[in-house]
């Protein structure tokens, strides 16, 4: 396909660019339909980006729904239709400003001041709708073959909160039309798998903006896998020889001053709130919290290392436009330790963390993920603690530790915490992009700032080194990505019911009621189905919407016989049982974690 560049030249477009000018230039072409549909609308940004395009508008007193997307995507296709020539000009940066205020589009006067002022501002053409852009694009509107417009979402301009709300209205294209529908069954396929509709759909989990965004509260069935998970690492952790405590989910900010949060890290965190002349803030994180208890009595080397381990309740301020159900939210409970090492320990304790790690993917079951070392960028002089030496020092040493470890790995400057490089161990879930599940930290700068000793065996004061650890991240997110590889589908040990006991009848039910009681008093966790429903329904409704393992069918042959007949959710198989044998194949289930 042919493309013409901010020069006005015409050549055959690379294929590495394809999808980016076909991208870039639907959003100039969806642009063009709103203004024909809504002649007041002004616009803000409008880039092609990884997985399509979007373009922010102020629409005023509009407000678009999901409902209004046909007519403008219908208004794409009439001007796809009119084969629209794309023409490019520059202008002096006087005559953009011009141009651009005689069209209203102040967005775009904003923008012009903030280019260097020998920048060459160049526009774009396609019938009555022109746009400041860099380009290229296509030559033609009808060298559009494949769009499709996606969704609705809020953005503030320029990405700062302080700014007004725009509409984000986004889309994707592709070369032709077999791309588009394999994407879109992707799109299906993540839909069918996302967390929040499952764990809307299961009970889990809710939202309420009364309570405030990004701040899930569990449900009764969510809390319960929660637990299962909770339980599983710590017992996990115990068995290592990690100490668990309980610190407050508040800290004052002369804490995060001392930790250096307050300066790397303050706009990740809720404003300071003031009480009685001294002001406290959130804990974005439990390091500072740890290092306190760490430095409340001497420590001998023959103390060390020391396994510091907390489920902690944390609190960032993140963006609203970035909030995705328990994957991301303002609050979040941290699988979260620390250890505190002499010099020569961290290869012992980080190879220990990595059998940790590998060794609970195993009983996830999950196997496709990647080790990277993140280390600093040396430009960045916000981001990071300054400290060449140090910087330099733990680098190597975690590079070293993982290499003799044998753990393939692959490095990723400017994705160290601010104080430590670190091991984070990222996976790729079933639909998306991949993220960062588990991590391993090592820190020279923390313990030096809040001045932790130990005596080693020479009788000299020293300061130990900590590794900052997590094994499932967080555990809400941890918990979505479960739910989005099984599609709520989980083993017998995590399911929040692991047995539905569905009477066919009234006559059923006295015998039902004692099955039922019969696995509550063995601590299963079991419901009994006592609806007036058909026995059909209550089997779709049971594996379908709450995917119970295990379905125990009560009808007049059971009561006769003293026994159950249980239908298996991955079979779909009936098998007669005594209770007692039943009780005894889910314990060996759960105890296999099958």
């Amino acid at each position: 396909m042919k493309i013409i560049y901010n020069d006005g030249h015409v050549a055959e477009c690379p294929e590495e660019l394809e999808l980016e000018v076909l991208r870039h230039s639907a959003a100039h072409i969806m642009a063009q339909a709103v203004k024909r549909l809504y002649p007041n609308a002004h616009f803000a940004y409008g880039p092609a980006t990884e997985k399509g395009f979007h373009y922010d508008i102020d629409l005023g007193d509009v407000k678009l729904s999901d409902e209004d997307l046909p007519a403008i995507e219908k208004e794409m296709q009439k001007i796809v239709k009119e084969n629209l020539p794309f023409k490019v000009y520059p202008l002096a940066r006087d005559e953009a400003v011009k141009l651009m205020q005689e069209r209203g589009e102040i967005y775009k006067v904003e923008h012009i001041a903030d280019l260097p002022e020998d920048a060459v501002i160049t526009f774009y053409q396609q019938g009555e709708y022109i746009d400041m852009c860099v380009g290229p694009h296509l030559c033609y509107t009808k060298a559009l073959k494949a769009f499709k417009l996606m969704s609705l979402s809020g953005a503030y301009w320029k990405n700062d909160q302080k700014n007004k709300m725009l509409t984000r209205l986004n889309g994707t294209a592709f070369r032709n039309q077999d791309e588009l529908a394999a994407y879109l069954k992707e799109v299906e396929e993540a839909k069918a798998r996302d967390h929040r509709r499952i764990g809307k759909d299961m009970q889990l989990f809710m939202t309420d903006d009364l309570v405030g965004k990004g701040l899930p509260m569990f449900l009764p069935k969510g809390y319960t896998l929660w637990q299962q998970l909770e339980n599983y690492i710590r017992d996990k952790e115990v068995m290592l020889g990690y100490q668990h405590v309980l610190t407050p989910c508040v800290g004052t900010v002369d804490l995060y001053k001392t930790s250096g949060h307050w300066d790397h890290y303050k706009d990740n965190m809720f404003p300071a709130m003031e009480v009685e002349g001294e002001a406290f803030v959130l804990r974005p994180m439990n390091c500072p919290h740890h290092m306190r208890i760490y430095a409340n009595r001497p420590h001998s080397y023959r103390d060390l290392p020391i396994r510091i381990g907390e489920i902690a309740h944390d609190f960032r301020f993140e963006a609203s436009g970035t909030l995705k159900g328990i994957e991301r939210g303002r609050h979040f409970c941290q699988n979260d330790a620390h250890l505190f090492v002499t010099p020569e320990q961290i290869k012992d304790e980080v190879s220990a963390v990595c059998d940790l790690i590998f060794s609970t993917y195993k009983d996830f079951g999950i196997t496709d993920y990647r080790c990277v070392l993140s280390l600093r960028d040396p430009e960045d002089k916000v981001k990071y603690h300054q400290d060449d030496e140090m910087w330099n020092k733990a680098e190597s040493a975690l590079r070293e530790v993982l290499t003799e470890l044998g753990i393939h790995f692959t490095e990723e400057i400017g994705e160290a915490a601010f104080y430590g490089p670190k091991l984070d161990v990222n996976v790729k879930p079933a639909v998306g992009a991949e993220y960062t599940l588990s991590t391993c930290q090592l820190d020279f700068c923390l313990p030096a700032k809040f001045d932790l000793k130990y005596i080693d065996k020479d009788g000299v004061e020293k300061t130990p080194v900590v590794l900052h650890r997590a094994i499932l991240g967080s555990l809400d997110r941890f918990m979505a990505y479960l739910i989005e590889e099984t599609k709520g589908i989980f083993p017998v040990w995590l399911a929040p019911v692991q047995v539905k006991v569905l009477p066919v009848s009234d006559k059923s039910m006295d015998y039902a009621e004692k099955v039922y009681e019969y696995f509550r008093n063995k601590r299963f966790r079991v419901e009994l189905d006592d609806r007036n429903e058909k026995i059909g329904y209550k089997i779709r409704y049971a594996r379908q919407e709450d995917k119970v393992p295990y379905m125990i069918i009560i009808g007049e042959k059971e009561i006769a016989e003293g026994n159950i007949s249980v239908r298996d959710r991955e079979t779909d198989q009936t098998n007669v049982y005594s209770l007692d044998d039943f009780a005894a194949k889910l314990t060996a289930d759960i105890q296999a974690r099958k």
